[in-house]
């Protein structure tokens, strides 16, 4: 997880403001959006749930202004599913007159789980001032309040922390204003025969269009930012479903038009309270902006986008095929780290050659489009990469790619080279079947975004029974598990892993795990 966290604070960035504007331009209409709780509901016992916590219906959400709540008295209500957007309530008094201010506490969380953690025992790395809660003193009832921040939740705990012994707290009128810039309603929706590929491509589109904001972020609940390797996974899962080419196009002009003094795009970018980019620099997100601009130009060619961005694009080619030495190999350093998951337990030098190799592709497709007289020297720069990775980096007795000095066999490396397309179709199906035979089932990996990957090679080469049977034993299992949206992290072995320490912290609806509506679209039903 460390491995993004970066303070390169003395980088200087340029600020193009032709870019920016056009950024601006194809921002994004927010549609608001009031939504009311469907119960009140309470923590039960759930064996089956996320840390074996459910809830269990009590009343109807109707009948809260009925209830006088004094001290440690609790209410949680259930909204239905979940929602990102902003909460207000009506607060008033019962009983002998107001003889002291209302102490009120709120907390929200997208899984009942979230509720059974307290923030004061939280103490991992992460800041706990993302911990959706909020206590508040109120001097004067009744009172129409309305929480100034953006929550991710599906629950909302009140607690009435004091009263005094003469009079209670009634509430009323609880709503939440859901925001988001697309409408999963408006989405065709494909005749999907298996019901549970039913439920997880519907689980997926809602985790999209939760993500669908200003920007397409990364989380809701937190980092609320825009990360070029969410993005790239989120324009495909888009293209497949909401088709809203303007807000991609916007997130490709905010990193293009943000890069550092020497040309390279960083991770991710902020737009609050200002444009501003981050200082985090992971080589194989910098080389994703080309996936991205080629997979936009694939889907909707805009030769405008093509001819602001093609020389962003084509920097961070050749920033990368500076580190390759003279035999094709990409030398990787630490100043400029590849991400390809979060997990630092494997070693990443063959799936970054892989990525370099899959993006040298896509920005050949985009240097014919662009009539770029190097197009010659980026192919055989391609042949080369590819060149060492069949005779240095592939072991044809165990038939599986090696990485590092310790040639060591990994999933994200066989992944990685089965996607770039470095074998045939054939040699393809061999490595991803030896790595299912051998790999399986997957240890060290948490994460949906290393799962798209894993899915996606096993379409690739052909094994779509095994790819259908890891999106439901993956994405499948988040559900089992209570999930309305798709999480951050997930280990299904450890259903209660967190990278943070504690699940207080866990994005509960995370951009990078929305992709099995585009797998689903893309090879079981066909994107024509």
């Amino acid at each position: 997880m460390a491995f993004t966290f970066q303070i390169n604070n003395q980088v200087k960035f340029n600020h193009d403001q032709r870019l920016l504007e056009k950024a601006t331009q194809s921002k994004p209409i927010i549609h608001y959006r009031d939504v009311v709780p469907q119960a009140i509901v309470e923590l039960v016992k759930d064996s089956t749930k996320l840390e074996g916590w459910g809830t269990t219906f009590i009343k109807k959400a109707s009948e809260l202004p009925n209830l006088r709540l004094k001290r440690d008295q609790r209410v949680i209500l259930d909204f239905g599913d979940h929602y990102v957007g902003k909460f207000s309530i009506d607060l008033n008094s019962a009983g002998s007159p107001m003889d002291s201010p209302l102490f009120i506490k709120f907390k929200f969380a997208e899984m009942p789980a979230e509720l059974k953690h307290q923030s004061d025992d939280y103490d991992g790395w992460l800041s706990k001032s993302w911990i959706q809660e909020e206590y508040i003193h109120l001097d004067v009832l009744p009172t129409h309040l309305e929480l100034p921040r953006r929550y991710s939740f599906r629950y909302v705990e009140i607690t009435i922390i004091d009263t005094s012994p003469k009079w209670q707290a009634v509430l009323s009128n609880p709503t939440l204003i859901s925001e988001t810039s697309v409408n999963s309603k408006d989405v065709m929706l494909p005749n999907i025969k298996d019901t549970e590929l039913q439920n997880i491509y519907q689980v997926g589109l809602k985790t999209l269009e939760d993500c669908m904001q200003d920007v397409f972020e990364d989380g809701p609940k937190r980092d609320r930012r825009l990360w070029i390797g969410d993005l790239r996974l989120q324009a495909l899962a888009d293209y497949a479903t909401f088709k809203d080419v303007d807000l991609v196009k916007r997130c490709l002009y905010l990193f293009g038009a943000m890069t550092a003094e020497d040309g390279r795009v960083p991770a991710n970018v902020f737009t609050k309270p200002r444009n501003l980019p981050d200082d985090t620099f992971l080589l194989d997100y910098s080389l994703f902006f080309i996936s991205v601009l080629d997979d936009f130009e694939k889907f909707h060619l805009d030769r405008e986008v093509l001819h602001d961005l093609y020389p962003i694009a084509k920097k961070q080619m050749n920033v990368a095929l500076n580190k390759i030495d003279q035999n094709g190999h990409l030398v990787i350093d630490d100043d400029y780290p590849v991400f390809i998951d979060w997990s630092n337990d494997f070693d990443k030098d063959t799936a970054g050659q892989a990525v370099l190799i899959y993006t040298l592709r896509q920005f050949i497709d985009l240097a014919e489009i662009m009539g770029d007289q190097e197009i010659d020297q980026y192919s055989q720069q391609l042949q080369l990469l590819i060149s060492y990775s069949q005779t240095a980096l592939y072991d044809p007795a165990q038939g599986l790619f090696i990485s590092g000095s310790q040639k060591e066999v990994n999933i994200a490396s066989q992944v990685w080279m089965v996607l770039a397309h470095v074998m045939d179709d054939a040699k393809n199906n061999e490595v991803m079947t030896n790595a299912v035979a051998q790999l399986f089932p997957i240890t060290g990996i948490a994460t949906p975004y290393m799962y798209h990957h894993v899915t996606q090679a096993l379409f690739e080469a052909g094994l779509s029974n095994e790819a259908v049977k890891l999106m439901k034993h993956y994405w499948g299992k988040m559900i089992s598990l209570g999930a309305n949206t798709y999480w951050e992290a997930f280990e299904p072995a450890t259903p209660d892993y967190s990278p943070y320490g504690s699940p207080i912290l866990n994005s509960y609806c995370h951009a990078w795990s929305c992709t099995p509506v585009y797998l689903i679209q893309k090879y079981l039903i066909g994107e024509g």
